[in-house]
Order: structure tokens, then sequence, then C-alpha cells
């Protein structure tokens, strides 16, 4: 069986609206160099600032 791993092996960025640091998910395993934003909301708050 695979080993699993821990939460704080997975890459992380900071989000330039709530200025969070948000990690890797899976479903951003084929985008990941282009996933600027933690959230949808964030995304949406980035012309607000």
């Amino acid at each position: 069986m695979a080993k699993q791993r821990s939460k704080s092996d997975f890459p992380t960025k900071i989000c330039p609206v709530c200025q969070r640091p948000f990690t890797w998910r899976k479903k951003w395993a084929d985008c990941w160099d282009e996933v600027k934003y933690c959230s949808e909301r964030c995304r949406r708050q980035r012309r607000e600032l």
C-alpha cells in the first residue's frame, strides 16, 4: 500500500487577495502553475481591490 503524504508536504502559494496561504489540491494537479487565488470568492473580489 502507498504511504499517504502529509498536508505539509504539498506545495503552497499565497493568495494575492486575502494574503492567506493555500495548499495544492488534487483538482489543481493539471493547472497548479496557473492557480492564483485560493477560492472563487477571492477570484471575484480581485477587481474590487
